[in-house]
């Protein structure tokens, strides 16, 4: 086994002597703390792998508990003292002690319960490493997602950000089209230069050609001035032109010459502009069905369509909803100025059981309305706008094994995978559950 750091928090020197004479391994590792003023000392340090608290240590050691919990929240918290009853030990296990034990400790078989602790504590660590990693490789450049097709998407964008092709993105009304577009901008030779987005479905057609391609002035009424439209401004950049599906006829006309010669003229004007510019477009609608029923121009619509890139819905990846559940808590508890919340369980569940029709944008304004609503420290089911009865009822899965792996992983997360308790609750031991955690594969959520 590695090397043990345990901390004592306890100025009796009979404790650390015993502990001193249990643990004389090649390099363990004992630091003690005599004094609760002590104490911050060790806080942004390497973390101890144990941590034997003892009663008589301060005033109020179960103050001292929670603020053990809230420095180091997964660290196993052992509790000793000289004097205990029933209640105290119901309520310091409460408060997300370990174990409890009285001394003299010699008398109490607490080095099994340390190693077993360390060794949780430890295989603990690991997991939480390989969930950091996990969170890494699913952030890519303003994008969140874990999934395989996440993934592909990833390596595709890198792939077509390398040229200058045209884009063209697809997918449903709020599965971040925009973000994609961003990214291929960030990450080609024109990320320098002006990224300029528009929406073509939220500008009237009237109105669309001059945002486009700019006006004199006197060119229509209330054209005081020249003004240089979006593909001026995007010159040597990228314009994304969302929902292009929209565009009129006379606008498609337009953009095919854009695109075909680099050549536009203001509306009013008779010069002939040159323009250098990266397009990305995106659509929700299905460009093929509107070409054949003779909306959208076919000549367009191949120009477009140099590279494709489809967004699927979210509810055909949901492995991501955990990992973009926990970025949207982050960046709106920072924004609210309030403490880094979390997500109850259940709520994460009826999260992943829902469909999302508006896709991430419905599931970012959900987990947004939860915390201006919520008031407790967690992201409850009350605080989400629908309930387990508007989902309908779960089809029972046929599987033994499946039913006992969900069963698992409800207690561990009931539990905030705390090993011990889970153990208990589930009536096996510690290695048992650890067996089973391995053999489905259960992994702790973000």
């Amino acid at each position: 086994m590695e090397p043990l750091k345990l901390l004592l928090l306890d100025n009796d020197p009979v404790t650390l002597d015993f502990l001193q004479d249990q643990f004389r391994r090649n390099n363990d590792e004992i630091h003690v703390c005599e004094q609760p003023s002590g104490l911050v000392q060790f806080f942004g340090k390497d973390l101890p792998d144990v941590v034997i608290l003892a009663r008589e240590w301060s005033e109020n050691s179960l103050e001292t508990l929670d603020l053990l919990k809230r420095e180091w929240e997964e660290l196993p918290v052992i509790f000793v003292s000289r004097n205990g009853s029933v209640p105290d030990v119901v309520q310091v296990m409460k408060k997300g002690a370990r174990d409890y034990f009285l001394k003299p400790l010699a008398e109490t078989g607490i080095e099994k319960s340390i190693l077993q602790a360390a060794k949780d504590s430890k295989l603990l660590r690991k997991v939480n490493q390989l969930q950091e990693v996990h969170e890494r490789r699913g952030q890519f450049d303003g994008l969140i997602g874990v999934s395989y097709t996440m993934q592909r998407i990833y390596r595709m964008i890198e792939s077509v950000a390398r040229g200058d092709a045209t884009v063209m993105i697809t997918g449903e009304s709020g599965v971040g089209k925009e973000l994609v577009a961003q990214a291929v901008h960030r990450r080609s030779l024109r990320r320098k230069n002006p990224f300029v987005a528009v929406n073509c479905a939220n500008i009237p057609a009237s109105l669309l050609e001059s945002e486009l391609f700019g006006h004199e002035k006197g060119a229509f009424t209330g054209a005081v001035s020249r003004r240089a439209g979006m593909f001026e401004r995007a010159n040597h950049g990228t314009i994304f032109l969302d929902e292009v599906g929209e565009t009129s006829p006379n606008m498609q006309v337009r953009l095919l010459r854009v695109l075909e010669s680099g050549e536009m003229i203001r509306v009013g004007g008779v010069e002939t502009l040159r323009v250098d510019v990266r397009v990305v477009a995106a659509t929700n609608r299905n460009l093929v069905e509107a070409v054949r029923a003779g909306s959208f121009r076919q000549d367009l619509y191949y120009r477009l369509k140099g590279v494709s890139l489809y967004l699927p819905p979210l509810r055909e990846r949901k492995d991501d909803i955990p990992l973009l559940v926990k970025a949207f808590i982050r960046r709106y508890c920072l924004e609210m100025n309030k403490e880094l919340l979390k997500i109850a369980p259940s709520a994460l569940k009826l999260l992943m059981d829902y469909d999302w029709p508006g896709n991430v944008r419905e599931l970012e304004n959900v987990i947004e309305r939860a915390l201006v609503i919520g008031r407790s420290k967690e992201i409850v089911t009350d605080d989400l706008p629908f309930s387990r009865k508007d989902l309908g009822a779960a089809e029972m899965p046929k599987s033994l094994k499946l039913m006992e792996k969900m069963h698992i992983k409800r207690i561990l997360e009931e539990t905030h995978w705390n090993i011990s308790k889970t153990a208990r609750l589930l009536e096996v031991d510690r290695q048992t559950l650890y067996n089973k955690i391995a053999k489905y594969t259960i992994e702790k959520e973000s």
